[in-house]
């Protein structure tokens, strides 16, 4: 097996369960390439940098940032368009939140694809979560089984790119400890959708990975400015 074919592209926002998923990726045999997308959403300074950081300490060498500024343009979620809020956490709620980006990943699934047939990559690692996230319509199996015949149909013959949702049925206190157990740099994840200096500590994504560390039974290297 060429060392081409042995390549994996990651979708990585620079977030936690992205950065697991790219140490489960060199887990399982990969060659980790890091693709990010930019699409000028509140935190787009910061991720970028959490992206590079989390690259640096993962060894991976190739990397691909892609402006997708569209989604600003299209506006309909908190995390692109300034005039709708950024939701306090519901953790209870069967709501869609605001910061639900309108169809995302399959946007975000088409660029990892575009490029892992050019690379010749076998595999496509992204790290949705099914259960315990916050609803997003697109973070579902069914989701990523359909865009998978997409791949089939789409592709040249000689193609064979697999989707991987290796984190799709755990809990966020299992990717907690997933990521401790394959000595992932958590330390420079960023998971805040609202702030870029201190986490706020009150959106969705600030309090699923409060609630997971504290489940996990472990201390999250993060500062916020509240933890509740």
């Amino acid at each position: 097996m060429s060392q081409a074919q042995n390549i994996a592209v990651v979708l990585m926002s620079g977030g936690m369960d992205s950065t697991v998923c790219a140490a489960q990726s060199r887990a399982d045999g990969f060659i980790p390439a890091g693709l990010h997308l930019r699409y000028e959403q509140r935190t787009a300074a910061r991720e970028l940098r959490a992206f590079h950081a989390v690259c640096d300490a993962l060894g991976i060498s190739r990397r691909l940032v892609v402006s997708t500024e569209h989604f600003k343009q299209i506006g309909g979620s908190s995390l692109t368009d300034s005039a709708i809020d950024v939701s306090d956490a519901d953790l209870t709620s069967a709501e869609i939140p605001s910061s639900y980006v309108p169809f995302r990943n399959a946007n975000i699934l088409a660029i990892g694809v575009s490029w892992a047939e050019v690379l010749k990559a076998r595999a496509l690692y992204i790290g949705a979560v099914e259960e315990d996230s916050s609803g997003y319509p697109d973070c579902r199996r069914e989701f990523f089984e359909a865009f998978q015949r997409t791949i089939d149909v789409g592709t040249k013959p000689d193609t064979n790119i697999r989707i991987h949702t290796p984190l799709i049925e755990l809990s966020k206190a299992q990717i907690v400890q997933r990521g401790l157990a394959l000595n992932a740099p958590l330390q420079h994840t960023w998971s805040c959708y609202q702030n870029e200096e201190i986490a706020c500590g009150r959106c969705d994504s600030c309090a699923l990975r409060l609630r997971g560390f504290q489940q996990a039974g472990a201390l999250d290297p993060l500062r916020y400015a509240e933890k509740d």
